[in-house]
């Protein structure tokens, strides 16, 4: 990574934390649905929110570790995963499939919105690796959309 100065990597830094922070707790999210969804596609939804889970679950280490090879730290608990993400807490074990499939829709939209927001940042910063992973997260969470999407037609 070329050295342009300690404002942009530490910006990136703090978007990567931003992002590490969303993916855990996106992770919770789809395990709570997946436990609770119920309704005629129980099986369907149960196993997609499954896949997903692992998928997001999946990327946690990468990003984490990403923050670590910068120099920097990571979150150390729940509430800095509180303190740092952008995904709304959902409570309720309830939800009918549809609610359920909206809201994970909508908070993997804002991922994939967080993720593009991130491009510059890289480049600013003159991480190529950083910049190549967000490209492949970025296409993995607009999967997630689509699937989601597409499942609520």
């Amino acid at each position: 990574m070329a050295d342009t100065g300690d404002n942009s990597k530490a910006a990136l830094v703090g978007e990567l934390n931003g992002l590490l922070a969303d993916h855990m707790a996106l992770f919770f999210k789809t395990k709570n649905f997946h436990w609770h969804v119920a309704g005629p596609r129980f099986r369907d939804l149960h196993l997609l929110f499954d896949e997903h889970a692992i998928e997001i679950r999946d990327q946690i280490d990468v990003i984490g570790e990403r923050v670590r090879k910068l120099g920097a730290k990571t979150l150390t608990s729940i509430g800095s995963v509180a303190k740092h993400t952008q995904v709304k807490d959902q409570d309720a074990a309830d939800l009918n499939a549809e609610q359920m499939l909206e809201e994970l829709r909508d908070d993997n939209a804002a991922l994939v919105a967080r993720l593009k927001n991130m491009k510059p940042l890289a480049e600013e910063a003159g991480d190529n690796a950083t910049d190549g992973l967000l490209d492949d997260w970025t296409d993995m969470a607009e999967q997630r959309v689509w699937f989601l999407s597409q499942t609520l037609k």
